[in-house]
């Protein structure tokens, strides 16, 4: 059987791809073919995970065992997990994680199940858009975090901002006699 995933980036909005791979084939298949269509390099950690229909992550399927985790869990290697063992279903939504420091991610979702065929090698059917970088200029990513941050303590404090001319510069010259008043 092969499975129909459609890629896509929350980085680039006109970026997806799709790829056509056997369901027999492992998850490191499917994930040298993805790296493959945006012109990555393979020398990075990275993971798939299972996500539900609101791309909450769920298992993990990981490039190699970083020994993290718990005795009672499943570890999932992407070489030697076959895709058909972990999806099922059309609609099976996953996410791959190619930046662990950043936590950038291409989402996928299992478009369609053809049982009538087979594939020996993953291929990339349609490429649209150009891929995000693989890697980010960590001064620039430094920045918009803490732009991003910034905005969040201005957004959480909840106080209007005063327009120009919309306080009295009396109270500012004699200054403001709160404690007056109690």
């Amino acid at each position: 059987m092969v499975y129909r995933f459609k890629l896509v980036s929350d980085e680039v909005s006109n970026f997806s791809r799709e790829i056509e791979i056997d369901s027999e084939n492992t998850f490191l298949q499917l994930r040298n073919a993805i790296l493959e269509s945006v012109n990555f390099t393979k020398d990075e950690l990275d993971s798939f995970f299972l996500c539900n229909d609101d791309w909450e992550r769920e298992e993990e399927i990981t490039l190699e065992d970083m020994g993290t985790s718990a005795s009672d869990q499943d570890l999932w290697l992407m070489e030697s997990t076959p895709l058909s063992e972990l999806i099922e279903d059309e609609g099976q939504k996953l996410s791959f994680v190619f930046d662990y420091f950043t936590e950038r991610s291409f989402f996928l979702e299992l478009k369609e199940m053809i049982p009538s065929r087979s594939l020996v090698e993953p291929i990339c059917t349609i490429k649209r858009g150009k891929a995000p970088s693989q890697t980010v200029d960590m001064a620039e990513f430094d920045k918009a975090i803490d732009a991003k941050a910034s905005q969040s303590v201005i957004d959480d404090i909840d106080i209007e901002p005063i327009e120009g001319g919309a306080f009295n510069e009396e109270d500012l010259e004699d200054g403001f006699d709160i404690l007056d008043d109690m």
